[in-house]
């Protein structure tokens, strides 16, 4: 017969679940929609070490749970045996199982780590996969307070917040920062890694499908950092290729005089995209050298302690050279 507690508390559970359940999605959970091989293993990895954790914990926390029903004093009806005190086969269990797990996944994740490597994410060409024997894409990234900046140093042209890549194509990243560290990362395509200012640190990834990705900074830096996003569109290649013949003729140009406007502090609430074509050579190293040597943008006093929808209407308060908005969607 069932103890009137357990009938209660698997109710409790019961209506708890179906609570929780009532609507679900699963759209806005990007991690668990991985859209390139980057991505894909990521979450095989994470779904991985939880079932190997929970081996360990899941276990362990069922017979703590029993064994407090078996011997509590009004409830269970557990034998008191106070000469018991050492079983080989249970020393063997408690202490050789968690160690074979943690033992399998030490190497599972090295080999992870490996396949994963930002500096050459070894995953993409996985089971021979065509798309990785493809030439490169080249992508230079810049991030400020608070925006991101694409370069595509092959094509001298350049885009502010928001990032346009070929499906099936390897994309290889270069990151820095001209101003604070921050993290790049796209969830359904690569791996969170960390922007360095005078430093420069690498990605790569290639789109399974086309379509838009949200990228955003997922580490804290600042006022801005809430509307530090991007929007990732993968197009097929033909469409790519139109794109930057398009991109030739945006009117704003971008050198280092030009680069030292748009880096200023900048609210940009509403994720407005700016075009530059003629962007100039090597600006990133330049970028990299210019932080290095001491260069800063300082951020004015008024944009921290007011709220960014009270500044300027939310437009942005810099001189920046004049640049096409695009309203891409």
């Amino acid at each position: 017969m069932a103890h009137p507690y357990s009938k209660g508390l698997l109710r409790s559970a019961a209506l708890a679940l179906s609570t929780f359940c009532t609507g679900c999605s699963t759209a806005g959970l990007w991690l668990i929609h991985p859209a390139g091989p980057v991505a894909a293993m990521g979450l095989r990895s994470w779904v991985v070490t939880t079932g190997a954790t929970l081996l360990v914990i899941g276990p362990a926390t069922l017979l703590v749970m029993w064994a407090i029903w078996r011997y509590h004093r009004r409830i269970g009806g557990g034998a008191y045996v106070p000469g018991w005190n050492h079983s080989v086969a249970l020393e063997a269990t408690f202490w050789g199982a968690p160690l074979a797990i943690v033992i399998g996944l030490g190497f599972y994740t090295t080999n992870v780590s490996f396949l994963t490597d930002p500096s050459g994410p070894g995953v993409m060409a996985v089971g021979n996969n065509p798309d990785a024997a493809k030439p490169p894409v080249e992508i230079d990234v810049i991030t400020t307070d608070w925006q991101w900046l694409f370069i595509y140093p092959g094509r001298h042209v350049a885009l502010a917040n928001q990032l346009v890549i070929p499906v099936h194509t390897p994309i290889r990243f270069r990151l820095t920062s001209a101003a604070v560290a921050t993290d790049f990362f796209i969830p359904q395509l690569a791996g969170q890694i960390d922007v360095m200012p005078g430093m420069r640190t690498w990605q790569g990834l290639i789109a399974n499908s086309t379509g838009s990705y949200q990228g955003f900074a997922s580490d804290y830096d600042g006022p801005g950092f809430p509307w530090m996003r991007f929007e990732t569109r993968v197009m097929s290649a033909e469409d790519y290729e139109s794109w930057l013949t398009g991109m030739a003729d945006a009117p704003a140009h971008l050198d280092d005089a030009s680069f030292q406007k748009f880096a200023a502090p900048t609210i940009n609430t509403k994720g407005t995209v700016l075009r530059f074509s003629g962007v100039q050579d090597g600006l990133f190293d330049h970028v990299v050298q210019n932080v290095m040597m001491g260069r800063i943008y300082e951020t004015p006093s008024r944009m921290t302690r007011k709220k960014s929808s009270d500044i300027d209407g939310g437009k942005q308060p810099t001189n920046a050279a004049p640049s096409e908005q695009d309203q891409m969607q």
